[in-house]
């Protein structure tokens, strides 16, 4: 099983938890920790952004995250979500197992 930690950010909080909660309900993240009052400095358009966003570590597997952004995308009011990916990272072997179980690698694995 490959771990993988995906980030993005939200808007607001209401906006985290419906992505969140999709996220967990679909099985494509094991789960999905929110931190509200991230600030965010960018440019967009041509111009320098300030914005307090809410961050999102989702905690999910190589065999979903394709599925997992698709969903952050369909749900996110953002044009461009970020949307970074850390591959195959360390974790306890019953940690791993249960991110495989709630990304459910056992149904296909069986």
């Amino acid at each position: 099983m490959s771990l993988c930690i995906a980030f993005t950010t939200a808007p607001d909080a209401d906006t985290a938890q419906k992505i969140a909660s999709a996220l967990v309900e679909k099985q494509l993240a094991a789960c999905v920790k929110q931190m509200p009052g991230v600030t965010a400095t960018y440019a967009w358009k041509g111009k320098i952004e300030v914005d307090e966003e809410c961050q999102l570590l989702i905690k999910t597997a190589r065999h979903v995250v394709d599925d997992a952004f698709a969903c952050v995308s369909e749900l996110h009011p953002y044009d461009v979500p970020e949307w970074v990916v850390i591959n195959d990272v360390s974790a306890s072997e019953d940690y791993g197992k249960w991110v495989a179980e709630q990304t459910g690698l056992n149904k296909i694995v069986e």
